[in-house]
């Protein structure tokens, strides 16, 4: 696998790579990156490319990162799924689920969150990165779900618990807590708090400071680092987007 391979593969991912150091940049249509369901969404979109990654022998550090002054805070009001009904868009969405966070945890190499604002929605994706760096105005919330009406299952209920702890992480995911990123820090969930036009500069920074190791070592070192994650996601992954796709079936019968 080259990054020729996949490089322009996706609608919402832009990537570059310079010394081993992949940068990957989520958007939609060009701006601020948007949530959505259809097949063309970063929701399907991700894990794939997380794949595509995983085999690129040439990355040697991935920078994660969003568009604009947002990391992810919006649904896209112009994707509906295109199955027939909820049950069968579903099926699709359980499997794109396990993808996204297990492919994710399944990158060998460091991977750095350079989260360049807001991440309401779906901000277990960058946390789960090994470094975290955030904007002064990012903050970090769940609320896709629970403040939704959804069951928080696909992943944000293994990853909120631990990094946060089981009180204060279950009151996070059912009230739709908004934490912003200097008490991130403060708490543990963010390395470090930079001036926007800092960001990405520091994300480089450190991700040349990686990159100057060997590729046995940077593998290694993540395979370790990222164990204990992947064995949770794989233990508890699957159960909760079952109990998510049970409360939607639910209240859509008719």
């Amino acid at each position: 696998m080259e990054l020729r391979d996949y490089a322009s593969k996706y609608n919402g991912i832009t990537f570059s790579r310079e010394g081993g150091v992949l940068e990957m940049a989520i958007h939609t249509r060009g701006g601020p990156a948007q949530w959505g369901t259809r097949v063309t969404s970063l929701h399907a979109e991700l894990g794939d490319a997380f794949a595509h990654i995983a085999l690129d022998r040439e990355n040697k550090v991935v920078i994660l990162t969003g568009t604009g002054d947002s990391f992810l805070t919006q649904f896209d009001a112009e994707e509906n799924f295109p199955e027939t009904d909820m049950s069968h868009m579903w099926a699709r969405i359980h499997q794109e689920g396990m993808e996204l966070l297990n492919n994710l945890l399944a990158i060998p190499v460091p991977m750095i969150a350079a989260v360049n604002g807001p991440a309401t929605i779906h901000a277990e994706i960058p946390v789960l990165c090994d470094i975290v760096l955030a904007a002064e105005h990012a903050e970090f919330a769940d609320l896709a779900h629970v403040p939704s009406g959804t069951v928080p299952g696909d992943g944000v209920h293994v990853v909120w618990p631990m990094l946060l702890g089981p009180n204060r992480g279950r009151y996070f995911l059912l009230t739709g807590e908004r934490i912003g990123a200097q008490e991130a820090r403060s708490i543990g969930v963010v390395g470090e708090v930079l001036a926007a036009d800092a960001l990405l500069p520091r994300a480089r920074e450190l991700a040349r400071q990686l990159a100057a190791n060997s590729a046995p070592m940077l593998r290694h070192t993540r395979a370790i680092l990222a164990r204990e994650l992947r064995m949770r996601m794989i233990g508890e992954l699957s159960a909760g987007l079952a109990h998510e796709g049970l409360a939607m079936l639910s209240y859509s019968a008719p």
